[in-house]
């Protein structure tokens, strides 16, 4: 570690979880989908390979402590419980002395079950509604032990459905389950467990706050029944595997919760209706002394995911000031999570403000970040972008339950700028049969993957660009404040792309793709932005020429779209001081499936909290002279006062050539998408030629 900064190096010194010694302070947080016992997948709970190797491959670049995604103890599918597959265990076994050869240390979250707070999806929810189809189902997939809550009350995800209260004997069995699934871990020589969870609204956190516990038994009503739930989980894990086995609990210092899927923004003066901070202070010492051995902490609920998940729109270490409040009050390690900075991180733990630093998507996007600041290679780190596209994209808008595509949810943990993620068997580099001639024609990120991919694999590369910068749509899309991580991917690439023998042709505009001589073509030149035909349109300024800095806008501005793109230049103008107006012909913002709830529901709770006027199922008539004229769903007609007017409708693809033989369209020129579409896109076609 010679060459590393010593600004890091509280990270690199060993700290104790119980008797477990864990050789640094960088702790890989679970996230969903990276179960070593599978996810959500109709074959039933089973050793995953895949999940194993994604472990490995970041054990053997020295994270400290790994904890894998959420295993429910009893399979989502088919209802057997976690401790009833032994042969499972045994290959954890195996796997766990490869870990160990590293010396690296794991634990195995095991969770309760998620409640209201379980993400039932379009395809799911009617099954569960009608009470014959939900019987018929049972067998397969109990929507009813899945919803399960403290009390009933509407799910998160689909507010017309009233989650079952959990029955006292269904407790007792979540708590045996624990007890029976810790002890074959410790068998199998897991280094300990950790408890999910007290933390993000799940259902032991239903049970422990009192806005979702309305339980007249001992399961509720006062403190002690409230926590009463997760403090008998550890008696009982400990009872089973002894007292110095180390048991871990997932934990939300706040709720951040101002109401029913209304969150809390930060900084922001509310008043809390969750767990506040001075319960959260005697509870924290309260399930220490019940036996947990760690807190691995931060904040929210699925009511304020953004805390627990948070998108580029939140802050950097947004919960590094109340999880060090909190270990003031325990002898216990503590572990903070979210967003966090490595330099920040390490300073936090070389004052004792926290024990570790707790970091999740970084290691899906570059499974090396931490050899590479242990090297000083910090430019060579490929940066998350928090988008979530790929990890995590539960999505939901207005009336609709998780709208997520099946194979997403089944896919989890995959990451958008990092196709070998999790899914190692359809994304992989071989080197090519035969190095080709291959040109492509636009330097925007699709581009870019394709010139590195096709470079890794022995082609020689041409690349052009017809402007002066590569990064192409993406430089506009990474111009808001709050983009930085965008900034600082595009400047990745460029890096990146200059280690290989790529030749890029700056300022060179491809008009005939057989002049370029090349064996195979690969189009990457985007999308343009869709106009509406509505009178005055020429008035206003399009949402690539807003964000590129190109047009000035004034005081009060209509930003004609609330998709994601519409949004976060409202976000923008808000930042900037400006007075936006959203006008969307949907009946929500952002209503495209595959876009994180973490994210859009900040984005419309901060339009909400900041009373920034959104006029949904609204249409534009006409763009005037400082005035938009809009029309309700009835057709009604009003005006916005409108200094300036945004365009953010959409685009359509504009590929140079089609696909044809040698010629192969990618990204946004192929079918306008996200990250995860262009990137994962370049690789379909990078890889086969």
């Amino acid at each position: 570690m010679e060459n590393m900064d010593k600004k890091y190096s509280a990270l690199f010194t060993p700290w104790k979880i119980g008797n477990v010694e864990i050789k640094n302070r960088i702790v890989m947080c679970p996230m969903g989908g990276t179960s070593l016992f599978g996810w959500f997948e109709l074959t039933g709970c089973h050793f995953d390979k895949e999940a194993a190797k994604l472990f490995l491959e970041r054990a053997n670049n020295n994270v400290g402590l790994i904890i894998p995604g959420i295993a429910p103890l009893r399979d989502t599918f088919w209802g057997k419980w976690l401790w009833q597959n032994p042969k499972m265990f045994e290959e954890l076994k195996v796997f766990m002395d490869e870990i160990h050869k590293t010396g690296a240390k794991l634990f195995i979250q095991l969770t309760a079950g998620m409640g209201r707070s379980w993400a039932i999806t379009e395809l799911v929810a009617p099954l569960h509604k009608n009470k014959f189809t939900r019987a018929i189902v049972k067998p397969i997939i109990d929507t009813s032990h899945e919803l399960a809550s403290p009390s009933p009350q509407p799910s998160r995800w689909a507010h017309d459905i009233e989650c079952p209260e959990m029955t006292v004997e269904q407790i007792h069995e979540i708590i045996e389950a624990f007890a029976k699934t810790a002890k074959l871990c410790r068998d199998a020589g897991v280094d300990g467990v950790e408890v999910h969870a007290v933390h993000e609204g799940y259902l032991l956190d239903q049970f422990a706050i009192e806005f979702f516990n309305k339980r007249e038994d001992e399961w509720g009503g006062s403190f002690e029944n409230r926590y009463r739930f997760a403090a008998e989980v550890v008696k009982a894990i400990k009872e089973a595997c002894g007292e110095d086995y180390p048991v871990s609990l997932r934990y939300s210092v706040e709720s951040k919760m101002k109401g029913f899927c209304y969150g809390a923004m930060p900084g922001e003066d509310y008043v809390e209706v969750g767990r506040n901070m001075e319960e959260s202070e005697r509870a924290a010492k309260y399930l220490q002394d019940a036996g947990y051995d760690m807190l691995n902490a931060d904040n929210g609920t699925y009511d304020s995911w953004y805390w627990a998940h948070p998108p580029m729109y939140m802050p950097e270490n947004c919960n590094l000031e109340d999880v060090a409040h909190i270990k003031k009050f325990v002898d216990i390690p503590v572990v903070c999570a979210g967003r966090m900075d490595a330099e920040v991180g390490a300073k936090a733990v070389a004052e004792g403000k926290i024990d570790a630093v707790g970091v999740a998507r970084q290691f899906l996007v570059d499974p090396e970040w931490i050899t590479k600041l242990i090297e000083d290679r910090l430019e060579d780190i490929k940066p998350c972008i928090c988008c979530h596209a790929g990890c995590f994209n539960f999505s939901s808008s207005k009336g609709h339950a998780n709208t997520q595509d099946l194979t997403d949810t089944m896919g989890l943990a995959r990451c958008a700028l990092n196709p070998e993620t999790m899914q190692s068997k359809k994304y992989h580099l071989e080197p090519a049969k035969k190095s080709k001639k291959v040109a492509i024609v636009g330097g925007g990120i699709g581009g870019m993957e394709a010139a590195i991919v096709c470079a890794k694999r022995g082609h020689k590369v041409t690349l052009y660009e017809k402007t002066d910068k590569l990064g192409g749509v993406f430089i506009a899309a990474a111009a808001p404040s709050f983009k930085e991580k965008d900034r600082a991917l595009i400047a990745w690439y460029i890096r990146e792309l200059a280690k290989y023998p790529v030749e890029v042709r700056m300022n060179t505009e491809v008009k005939d793709i057989k002049s370029l001589g090349a064996d195979e073509v690969i189009i990457a030149t985007g999308a343009v932005a869709k106009k509406i035909p509505i009178k005055g349109a020429e008035k206003a300024i399009e949402a690539i020429d807003f964000l590129l800095g190109n047009a000035e806008v004034g005081e009060n501005v209509t930003v004609i779209g609330g998709g994601l793109t519409g949004c976060e230049i409202a976000y923008e103008l808000y930042l900037q001081g400006k007075k936006p107006t959203i006008v969307e012909m949907q009946d929500d913002l952002v209503t495209t499936p595959g876009i994180c709830l973490a994210n859009t529901s900040y984005l419309r709770d901060f339009f909400k909290t900041n009373s920034v006027p959104v006029l949904l199922e609204t249409g534009v008539r006409e763009i005037g002279d400082g005035v938009v004229v809009v029309a309700d769903k009835e057709g009604k007609t009003s005006e916005v006062k409108a200094d300036s007017v945004i365009m953010s409708v959409g685009y359509n693809p504009a590929p140079l050539a089609k696909k044809s033989g040698h010629v192969h369209v990618i990204g946004d020129a192929a079918k306008v998408g996200n990250l995860r579409t262009v990137i994962w896109g370049a690789w379909d076609i990078a890889m086969k030629l």
